[in-house]
């Protein structure tokens, strides 16, 4: 693997935030992809939610190969199918929305980094018992930050990033993180239809370069 466990936690630690990105079209994706390395972006979950994204993941990791700093994953997995053909093109870890143990187990076997979706304190329990290190409270409009923080209570060497419904705004990421947070994951409220449409990567880049800085400040 590029990257061990540990250095991958450590770059989710440092930026705080993961961008969640699909794209039926490789260039976009690139455009996407480089606008969020120039915005200081190290960690990057390309998800599995088109007939194509095993094509596009392909060709964008081996793009991204200019960047040797950036961690690059691979989320909606469901299957440990999928899992093999994204680990066979590269993926530096493996996401699911949900609990799947036999997915857990594959990737342990294959010495993959792999982030499980959890919305229950028995998810959770599983999880650890499975062997991860970090889990994925989704969906985090569902959960909320509340969750967060009681499960933190209970289980405070545990790492947990939200994805679904965190916002890129001081008082939402801010609510996060005083939950207990370890990093968030952002799709739609960071990639605005009319700018990814219209390939408008500079206004990308400085929406995200702002929510780091916010981040940072939180931290």
């Amino acid at each position: 693997m590029k990257f061990s466990q540990s250095e991958m936690l450590q770059a989710m630690s440092e930026t705080g935030m993961i961008p969640v990105f699909n794209h039926e079209d490789i260039e976009v994706a690139k455009g996407v992809l480089d606008a969020s390395y120039r915005a200081g972006i190290r960690v990057f979950e390309f998800t599995n939610r088109a007939t194509n994204s095993l094509d596009v993941f392909t060709e964008l990791y081996s793009y991204a190969g200019k960047y040797p700093d950036m961690v690059m994953g691979i989320g909606t997995i469901f299957t440990t199918e999928d899992a093999n053909a994204f680990i066979d093109a590269g993926a530096d870890f493996i996401v699911s929305p949900a609990l799947i143990p036999e997915l857990a187990v594959f990737c342990n076997s294959k010495e993959v980094f792999w982030i499980p979706g959890c919305a229950t304190m028995s998810e959770i329990f599983q999880a650890k018992k499975l062997g991860a290190t970090l889990v994925k409270a989704f969906p985090g409009n569902v959960v909320g930050s509340a969750f967060v923080a009681a499960a933190k209570s209970v289980y405070p060497e545990l790492h947990i990033m939200p994805t679904g419904g965190v916002e890129p705004t001081e008082e939402n990421l801010k609510e996060w993180f005083d939950a207990g947070v370890y990093c968030v994951g952002m799709g739609s409220q960071l990639f605005k239809k009319d700018w990814i449409k219209n390939q408008q990567f500079d206004l990308l880049e400085n929406k995200i370069a702002e929510t780091l800085q916010v981040i940072k400040g939180i931290k």
